[in-house]
């Protein structure tokens, strides 16, 4: 299993088109006046701590000489098309997680004697010769591993684990590293002393199951590395969207209408990333209540609004009146009428996130 990932896609697109770019802070998105979020960064503006999702004039004040480019999105489309081209030529087994990130399947290619670690190479090789940009890989017997492995060397890097040193690297890291964990649940788990998946090992499924419900066996799984999933091309996406749990709740429809604003701000660049407007057919939101009750409310539309999104919060937050931990905002997408022709594909081969 490889999981390539681009190092700063659109930034390093900008800067592969632009070298004088190369060197100063630069980052792709939204305008801090217009309430804009940021895309990506390079990793110059990321020392300065901004980082992907940040409101753009949060971003701008932790780095004053920052320069904020409009995505490109037909550019970004291009590359990625063609670093999808290059790795469909080692394996049809190709499942693209974004414009730039992809799981590619080589248990039964035959190039460079059928080693996973040489065709990484290989590939990141092609990829800079071909599309001018950087990618970092990470080869490993399965999906959670070897994303964590191309996290581990970047930018331009790669980074094995073999079948047998599997355990001890899962059991080192710390439990944020499992796809999932965010800042809440790690901070529940740090109450109760787990820091690092060997820590998460001495609590038992039935334990986990009843602390964190259905959650509870992922966290059991892959504490000790093991991940069963296959790599899935050719998927179709029903949805985007976007959510946050917070630390603190949120008291008041107010409080959630400030942060919904932002969210929906997210889910239009997530949305523009995926070339998905022209399919949207539901708006939504999602809240969680602080006692862990969910509610959806949705409607019919064909386009975002954040007027319409504001009145589904209202709709949504008044049916329990209660302190908010969780809101999302989605957009559904046209199903498939038999035809092939109107469900919107999930990536076209052309992906819909990057990091």
């Amino acid at each position: 299993m490889i999981h390539c990932d681009c190092d700063c896609f659109y930034a390093s697109v900008e800067m592969r088109d632009d070298p004088s770019l190369r060197g100063r802070p630069l980052a792709v998105g939204g305008r801090p006046e217009q309430r804009g979020v940021i895309a990506t960064c390079n990793y110059e503006a990321r020392r300065f701590g901004v980082h992907s999702a940040m409101s753009s004039a949060l971003a701008v004040r932790k780095c004053p000489g920052l320069l904020i480019l409009p995505p490109a999105m037909e550019k970004y489309r291009v590359a990625s098309r063609q670093i999808m081209a290059i790795y469909r030529d080692y394996t049809p087994i190709v499942e693209p997680l974004s414009l730039d990130e992809a799981y590619l399947d080589v248990t039964l290619a035959p190039h460079c004697k059928g080693s996973a670690t040489l065709m990484a190479a290989e590939i990141r090789e092609r990829v800079r010769d071909t599309v001018g940009v950087t990618v970092s890989a990470g080869v490993a017997p399965n999906k959670f591993v070897a994303k964590i492995a191309s996290d581990w060397n970047k930018p331009d890097g790669l980074f094995v684990v073999r079948p047998h040193e599997v355990d001890a690297f899962v059991a080192a890291l710390p439990v944020r590293k499992i796809f999932g964990v965010g800042k809440v649940t790690a901070a529940k788990l740090e109450q109760l002393g787990v820091e690092t998946c060997r820590d998460l090992r001495e609590w038992s499924l039935v334990d986990l199951h009843r602390r964190f419900g259905a959650f509870g066996r992922r966290l059991y799984d892959l504490s000790r590395g093991n991940d069963h999933r296959a790599v899935q091309p050719d998927q179709e996406r029903k949805s985007v969207s976007v959510e946050t749990t917070y630390v603190n709740d949120l008291r008041t429809l107010d409080d959630c209408a400030a942060q919904l604003r932002l969210l929906a701000e997210q889910l239009d660049v997530r949305i523009e990333r995926v070339g998905a407007a022209a399919a949207i057919r539901k708006l939504y939101v999602k809240i969680r209540f602080a006692d862990f009750q969910r509610t959806t409310v949705e409607c019919v539309a064909s386009e975002t609004d954040l007027p319409t999104f504001l009145a589904l919060l209202e709709k949504g937050f008044a049916r329990r009146a209660r302190p908010v931990r969780l809101l999302g905002v989605g957009v559904r997408l046209e199903e498939d009428d038999g035809t092939g022709r109107g469900q919107f594909p999930l990536f076209d081969h052309e992906p819909h996130d990057e990091s």
